[in-house]
């Protein structure tokens, strides 16, 4: 009976995870926030009702992050928060366990990579496949990964963006930087404190990312009312801040992530470097939404760069094909009971 072997496909992210049953598409996309309360260390809530509690918790209570740049920081808590996460996909009354496709970043070490398969099993899975996320990645953005033909891959997620070049099916030369989405929400938190002296919260950071960020200056200009607590008064105030102000403040993330891309081209072979030229870079994950960055890419490297369709999705989209194509997918995957 092939149809009792459920298969499920993990983009274990540090801000989201993303969860694909073949099939069914993504079933899952929540935060990864687990919320634990302290005194018996039991763990309350788990994704969208957690992130909810981020910055809001009474001292009894701990809202927090168990993945941290990608790889898992807290081993038990990550434990439980995929043991939500499959039961939650698959169904309360699910007897069966599943095969788990689940993504890492390609800067991961074996050891990190074993604590991933092992808090999988643990958690449910029958057996747990890792994949190296820019490979996830480029299946999932349509990209033909097994043609000797050189493609060029940024992932950029919460924690980590990962830059590869993958031909043949496999990684010719890659990098991964821990500086992403959280790291550009912790450069406006901090302009905004340094020059409005305002307080603000992880999330109106991240608002003000979404809603008025840009990689490249506007000559149009929009603009946000902040709200948050001033330092000097200690009383809640608002500010207004626009565009350019943020991207001024948020450059020298954005030049690491420029840089990572640098290295990546630089160690291609001179082959796949033409490849690139002509087949452009594809921009996924979350961070690569942030407005015209494939247009700062394209300025500082001189290669077009495109933002895929469904930048969000496209890894947990490759774990999906490769769960159902798992034969021709072998190459890249690291196996384990």
């Amino acid at each position: 009976m092939a149809f009792f072997s459920k298969k499920l496909g993990i983009d274990l992210g540090t801000a989201n995870t993303l969860v694909f049953v073949p099939g069914k598409g993504v079933v899952l996309n929540e935060p990864s926030v687990v919320a634990v309360s302290e005194q018996d260390n039991k763990i309350l809530a788990v994704g969208v009702e957690a992130k909810n509690m981020i910055g809001k918790t009474p001292d009894s209570i701990i809202a927090y992050r168990p993945m941290k740049d990608g790889v898992i920081a807290d081993y038990r808590v990550t434990e439980a928060m995929l043991r939500y996460f499959i039961d939650k996909a698959l169904g309360k009354w699910n007897i069966w366990k599943p095969d788990v496709m689940i993504s890492v970043p390609a800067g991961v070490t074996s050891t990190e990579r074993r604590a991933v398969i092992e808090a999988a099993i643990k958690a449910g899975a029958k057996n747990a496949y890792v994949v190296k996320e820019p490979i996830l990645a480029a299946i999932g953005a349509g990209i033909p990964i097994h043609e000797p033909m050189g493609h060029m891959i940024v992932d950029i997620g919460g924690g980590t963006t990962d830059v590869a070049v993958i031909s043949l099916g496999g990684i010719v030369s890659s990098t991964s930087v821990k500086c992403a989405g959280n790291k550009i929400d912790a450069a406006i938190s901090d302009y905004i404190k340094k020059t409005f002296n305002l307080g603000i919260g992880d999330k109106m950071a991240e608002d003000i990312k979404i809603k008025i960020g840009s990689a490249v200056p506007l000559e149009e200009e929009l603009s946000l009312t902040i709200k948050g607590r001033d330092f000097i008064t200690g009383l809640p105030r608002t500010a207004e801040v626009k565009t350019n102000e943020i991207v001024k403040s948020i450059a020298k993330e954005l030049r690491e992530m420029i840089k990572a891309i640098k290295d990546v081209l630089q160690e291609t072979p001179p082959e796949l470097a033409a490849d690139i030229i002509d087949q452009g870079i594809t921009m996924t994950g979350g961070s690569s939404q942030l407005r015209n960055l494939p247009e700062l890419v394209f300025r500082r490297t001189g290669v077009k760069a495109v933002l895929a369709k469904d930048a969000l999705y496209c890894v947990a989209l490759g774990t999906g094909i490769a769960l159902e194509h798992l034969d021709t997918y072998k190459k890249s995957i690291i196996t384990k009971r």
